[in-house]
């Protein structure tokens, strides 16, 4: 479905992706790990064309997004849901304008259909009667379930979520997990997640890639990956706090 070929981006002369290559397959749950700030991000706005990359192609079912004009990449935009990392949910709206929005400002569906959608949506990732509450008025786990509520509205054909669990609790994370997985099942979509949190890689993914200097330099099934030999892919896994990215350091000397 995603063919991510020799893609690089930089930033004000800094080399953010170098010649990267990805594969993703239909219906694939696939975890991107690395670091915070090695570019999953960036990455992840490159697969929903937010993003054009300086050289390289990025091909979605086949059609290369980054050749489109604005009104191509709209209607592939339509096959995406995104969950970002705050919810990125509008503070003066209720949640069920929040939820409904791409429905009440690009489409005609009348109010009533948008209203029994936005409460089918929140249904299915366990909320119910909240729809004439504001943001400010949830939780933080409760925001990043309407931020899932409104991605899947539209019944995506892909969905991309960006660190789904950053700022929660360990065990409203793991909800968000379970949750996870429940949708990429019962909506049958090819899910791509970036994350650091490798609690929440193993159990949701088929598939981990790691990005590393702007490449993915390990790609495999969690257990793969749990296994590798690769002396910088371990230290990452295991949290270690030596090797490869702290060669070099004089520790005694720092203030």
């Amino acid at each position: 479905m995603i063919e991510i070929i020799n893609v690089s981006k930089s930033f004000d002369g800094h080399k953010v992706l170098d010649n990267l290559n990805l594969n993703i397959k239909t219906g694939e749950s696939t975890v991107i790990i690395g670091r915070s700030g090695c570019g999953k991000s960036v990455l992840l706005k490159h697969i929903i064309g937010l993003l054009r990359p300086d050289a390289g192609h990025v091909l979605i079912d086949g059609k290369d997004i980054t050749r489109m004009d604005e009104k191509e990449l709209s209607a592939v935009r339509l096959k995406f849901g995104m969950l970002f990392q705050g919810a990125a949910l509008f503070d003066s709206l209720n949640i069920l304008e929040n939820v409904g929005f791409a429905l009440i400002e690009h489409t005609n569906t009348p109010k009533a259909e948008i209203a029994k959608r936005v409460k089918e949506s929140l249904t299915l990732v366990g909320l119910k009667d909240i729809e004439y509450k504001k943001p400010a008025e949830l939780s933080g786990g409760m925001r990043k379930r309407v931020g899932l509520a409104r991605a899947i509205l539209v019944r995506p054909e892909i969905m991309l979520y960006d660190e789904p669990t950053t700022g929660v609790d360990p065990i409203m994370g793991d909800s968000i997990n379970d949750l996870i997985i429940k949708l990429h099942t019962k909506l049958n979509i090819t899910s791509i997640a970036v994350t650091h949190d490798m609690t929440s890689a193993y159990k949701i993914a088929d598939r981990v890639a790691m990005l590393y200097n702007g490449r993915i330099i390990a790609d495999g099934t969690p257990d793969e990956i749990k296994n590798t030999k690769d002396l910088i892919v371990r230290q990452f896994i295991t949290g270690a706090g030596t090797g490869p990215i702290t060669e070099g350091i004089d520790f005694e000397h720092l203030v």
